[in-house]
């Protein structure tokens, strides 16, 4: 039986035009299921989570921590890209022992949004601005081309938000169950070998559909992407949906759709739909998708509440077929897959522009910076280039512009604050999450332990020249994609050598993204401590040195080795 001939979907589909007496089945609904069926959803009906900015604005950031609802700290205030931190002293242990309001610090972390990864001269400035000014000069990069600042004050909000929104920046919906950043290539607009830009569909996404209510409560987060890079630089295998360039024989340049992809627990790999769509039509496309997400996805269980449950469980044709008839209301056209990109996705180095000038990508350790260094980052884009910086969807940074002559004076300057153009394969391939530093979900510290494992690396393997992404995450969400890198390391406490307890990680390897895309495996109880992980990774690469064939990747010989050569 198809789609159309099993599901009637009205128009817009809201809760409030469907029956509160329908059965419970997943909390879909399209199907009629209104009522909300866990606290998460009780909490976005009662009070859409974009409402919260007027209270922020005229009560808490008056009235102080101790006022605020804790339904507003604790949800709906990610609406606006506020998360409380962890409060300071609470170990792994007692992550899922304790209570919200025992783990909550009286300070924020904010996520600025950077949809694109664009960042022009002011903007960059403003955020080093708040960060010093408000955020004890603090700054990270993140892998969803986003900078978040930390121990920002409630009292504050206000200022803050005035800062970044007279350059044209926000933080609405860069958090909760929405629409989150855009990704885009960070050198959309400027690569040699791009294929389109498709800049102006991540603009018109943002502008018709970020902070609009139809979309503010969704069943979870909706992770999108845009990118007409043949360097396929948005991790398009991860997202809800991906738009990423190709050439079709008949109609010329446009997108390659993939939905469904999402890591988490039960990780899933995205699917292509098959079409082909032309840049003008990419945000009426992102439009369908978010729709059926919105109106079809589970609502039931968090934990099955993503969009790649639902793709799972239909298939691709049947997502395609309901986009078609009952929200684009038009057929979409059969498309090419987009040509697989077997080499880097970073930008780290230097490269050609279309318009003979260069760009330069660096990497910060862990995408660790600071409000000072975004000031000079954004002193020498100046200098060196036009003043325009992107962010990677790896935790890196690009410069813009560059002309021949400074390439150099610019690489020596950026070295001279730990940015590395030509870094390490384990500077340039380690990524970490916020970890219990902040992260009121970790189990384990992820950005100094990881800082400290490059560092040491380099002293240990100084000529290891293969490309090695190590990812280090402090509990088991993922944000730093562990099942897709070649070693991924997932937060747990473990028995040290000493039989006590001590920070550690589950081991994943052979996980990655690309032609030969697929996630990790994990062999039985290869666990870790964290003072152990630098002779375990060492011991692991002399075993793939030994044994690889030829020119044979780590993923690759990852997956094909004995448990034994992995341990």
């Amino acid at each position: 039986m198809t789609q159309s001939q099993d599901i009637a979907v009205p128009e817009n589909a809201t809760p409030a035009r469907r029956s509160s007496r329908a059965p419970k089945g997943e909390g879909q609904w399209a199907l009629g299921h209104s009522e909300p069926l866990n606290p998460n959803e009780r909490l976005k009906k009662d009070d859409d989570g974009l409402n919260v900015r007027a209270r922020i604005e005229n009560i808490y950031s008056r009235t102080g921590f101790a006022s605020i609802d804790p339904n507003d700290l604790r949800g709906r205030m990610r609406w606006w890209g506020l998360y409380t931190q962890r409060r300071p002293g609470i170990d792994g242990g007692r992550t899922a022992a304790l209570g919200p309001h025992e783990l909550d610090d009286e300070f924020f972390m904010l996520r600025v949004r950077s949809d694109g990864g664009i960042l022009t001269p002011d903007q960059l400035r403003a955020i080093a601005d708040v960060s010093q000014t408000y955020a004890r000069d603090t700054a990270d990069i993140t892998d969803r081309q986003n900078v978040q600042l930390h121990w920002i004050r409630i009292e504050d909000v206000p200022a803050i938000w005035e800062k970044l929104e007279a350059v044209g920046l926000s933080t609405n919906e860069a958090c909760g169950d929405t629409p989150r950043v855009v990704l885009g290539s960070p050198v959309a607009g400027v690569a040699a070998d791009e294929i389109l830009d498709g800049t102006t569909a991540v603009r018109e996404i943002v502008r018709r559909y970020v902070g609009d209510p139809r979309f503010s409560n969704l069943p979870r987060k909706f992770k999108s992407a845009v990118s007409g890079s043949p360097r396929h630089d948005v991790a398009h295998e991860i997202n809800d949906v991906s738009f990423i360039g190709v050439v079709h024989p008949e109609h010329g340049p446009g997108f390659d759709v993939y939905v469904g992809g999402g890591l988490y627990t039960n990780p899933m790999l995205a699917q292509r739909l098959g079409v082909w769509v032309p840049l003008d039509e990419v945000p009426d496309v992102w439009e369908a998708v978010i729709s059926v997400f919105r109106d079809y996805g589970y609502r039931r269980l968090r934990t099955r509440a993503r969009l790649k449950f639902l793709v799972n469980d239909w298939g691709v044709a049947k997502v395609r077929e309901v986009m078609e008839t009952h929200y684009l209301k038009r057929p979409l056209l059969d498309g090419p897959a987009a040509a697989a990109y077997p080499g880097r996705r970073d930008h780290v180095g230097v490269y050609d522009q279309a318009d003979g000038r260069k760009y330069v990508g660096a990497a910060p350790t862990v995408g660790r910076v600071s409000g000072t260094i975004l000031h000079r980052i954004g002193d020498l884009a100046d200098e060196h280039g036009s003043g325009r910086v992107r962010l990677t969807a790896q935790q890196k940074f690009v410069i813009l512009d560059v002309e021949d002559s400074s390439v150099e004076p610019l690489v020596a300057a950026l070295h001279d604050l730990g940015l590395e153009v030509r870094p390490s394969e384990f500077r340039r391939g380690t990524m970490a999450c916020t970890g219990i530093e902040f992260c009121k979900l970790a189990i384990v510290e992820t950005k100094a332990t990881a800082s400290s494992l490059v560092a040491e690396l380099e002293d240990r393997l100084p000529t290891f020249d293969r490309p090695l992404s190590i990812h280090v995450n402090g509990c088991p969400n993922s944000c730093a994609r562990i099942q897709v890198a070649d070693i991924g390391l997932k937060g747990m406490l473990v028995t040290d050598t000493t039989g006590n307890q001590a920070e550690g990680f589950q081991v994943h390897l052979g996980g990655e993204l690309g032609p030969e895309a697929g996630l990790g495996r994990k062999p039985r109880g290869l666990r870790v401590s964290a003072a152990e992980l630098p002779d375990y990774v060492e011991r692991v690469l002399g075993r793939y040195t030994q044994q690889r064939d030829g020119e044979e990747t780590f993923g690759h010989w990852a997956r094909r080795a004995d448990e034994e050569a992995l341990a």
